[in-house]
């Protein structure tokens, strides 16, 4: 028997990790990328982060920069590079970590799962043929076969490539 061996996640299942100070989608820096942040992309419209928590590698989390909890409350403005936003991270997911599928929702209200519920943000979860599913189903466990950081060095050249071609100044 092989060991799923995921200890940098046991403080967050145990419910003992400390949540970051402000909200997860106002990074502290106008950077528009920043590993300590797992920050991939910002533009001062949207943002994209690894999940630190992920369902599996390559979890990302897009979001708007405004502060709304629903769909309901973007402006079109607003919604469109959010969309634009989901669609290139999907597409860099695709070419980056060949998923055979992706999950792709978002949880409006804490009665419908979301974490944040304050802030509306967009999953983007890549899943493989005969990935990991068993573990949560049985013990509740979640596998990630790669460390988060060299997941966020492959991904970030290519959001670096899509904040260059954008030309939008924070």
């Amino acid at each position: 028997m092989k060991a799923l061996w995921t200890p940098w996640r046991i403080e967050h299942v145990r419910g003992n990790s400390e949540a970051p100070p402000g909200c997860l989608f106002a990074p502290p820096t106008t950077e528009a990328h920043s590993k300590q942040h797992l920050l991939l992309y910002q533009d001062g419209r949207t943002l994209c982060l690894l999940n630190r928590f992920p369902y599996s590698n390559g979890h990302l989390l897009v979001a708007p920069a405004a502060h709304v909890g629903c769909l309901t409350e973007l402006t079109p403005a607003q919604t469109a590079p959010l969309m634009e936003l989901v669609s290139q991270a999907t597409a860099i997911l695709k070419a980056q970590l060949h998923p055979d599928g992706f999950n792709i929702g978002l949880n409006i209200g804490s009665e419908a799962g979301a974490g944040i519920s304050d802030h509306l943000h967009f999953h983007i979860v890549p899943r493989w043929r005969g990935d990991h599913n068993f573990m949560t189903t049985l013990a509740d466990v979640r596998t990630i076969p790669e460390h988060i950081d060299r997941t966020f060095d492959t991904l970030l050249p290519d959001f670096q490539a899509y904040f260059k071609n954008k030309n939008q100044p924070l």
